[in-house]
């Protein structure tokens, strides 16, 4: 015959829903209120703010407004930080978003921007902006100082081989301040628009491979070359000769470099 110890049994009964009602009384002490609060201040932080001018908090703003998101004076349980990152997210300038509620009431976004590192202004009027990933970016009020590439310039072209051309100039500090505009030809030769000197650089055509990848490897390559030897011929060749003496420096031929003068 089974004996049960009732008084032992009724004891540990009563531990257990002393043990589930604590642990509730925390975790409802723990969790804020959200119910009564207001949103009373909003921070958006944007990333490469003073670099990248595509994004200021005003345009945040009138973002999420027009969807009826922006939290300012919102009750904070209503506010989603979900869909106001989904939001953000496919703006064409954001490349991440991020936002979180505090228990203090304020709603914090942080924002990293899409890099433009050259403004495609093509023959059939395509007017936009190629990002360091080669996305492209639609025209916009941005400020800062990019090259421009103008010409024959299709949107598979600007991506594949204009978008490692101009990365490779801009991250150079000589190049990026020299070199002011790209121009391609009809025959797809690139020419090269330079702030000093009232020349034209031509470097001749950039390299096609199958591969996408290997393609702008090679246009890395040949780019880094190319400026190597115009390097030399400025520090060598115009420092000596001048720098208005030439209308037109051809270096498309690895062993030789032509020259025409001015009229």
């Amino acid at each position: 015959m089974i004996f049960i110890n009732w008084k032992k049994s009724i004891i540990v009964l009563l531990d257990v829903v002393l043990a589930v009602y604590l642990l509730l009384a925390v975790t409802s002490f723990n969790v804020p209120n959200e119910g009564n609060k207001l949103c009373d201040k909003v921070t958006i932080d944007i990333s490469d703010s003073n670099n990248v001018g595509f994004l200021s908090a005003g345009e945040i703003k009138k973002i999420l407004s027009a969807k009826g998101l922006y939290p300012y004076m919102k009750p904070i349980d209503k506010v989603s930080p979900r869909d106001i990152e989904e939001t953000l997210k496919v703006t064409p300038f954001v490349k991440s978003a991020e936002c979180y509620k505090t228990i203090d009431g304020q709603v914090c976004i942080t924002i990293t921007q899409r890099t433009p590192i050259v403004r495609i202004i093509s023959n059939n009027g395509a007017d936009y902006y190629i990002d360091e990933r080669g996305g492209q970016l639609p025209n916009s009020n941005y400020s800062s100082d990019l090259i421009i590439a103008t010409g024959y310039i299709s949107r598979n072209f600007a991506r594949q081989s204009i978008a490692p051309l101009a990365k490779t100039i801009m991250d150079s500090p000589l190049w990026s301040n020299q070199i002011v505009q790209i121009n391609v030809l009809p025959n797809k030769s690139i020419e090269l628009v330079p702030r000093v000197g009232n020349h034209i650089v031509c470097l001749g055509q950039l390299p096609e491979e199958s591969l996408v990848s290997v393609q702008q490897d090679s246009i890395v390559s040949f780019t880094l070359r190319k400026l190597e030897r115009l390097e030399k011929f400025y520090r060598y060749g115009l420092s000596v000769a001048g720098w208005d003496k030439y209308k037109y420096i051809d270096i498309e031929f690895d062993n030789q470099i032509i020259c025409k003068r001015k009229e």
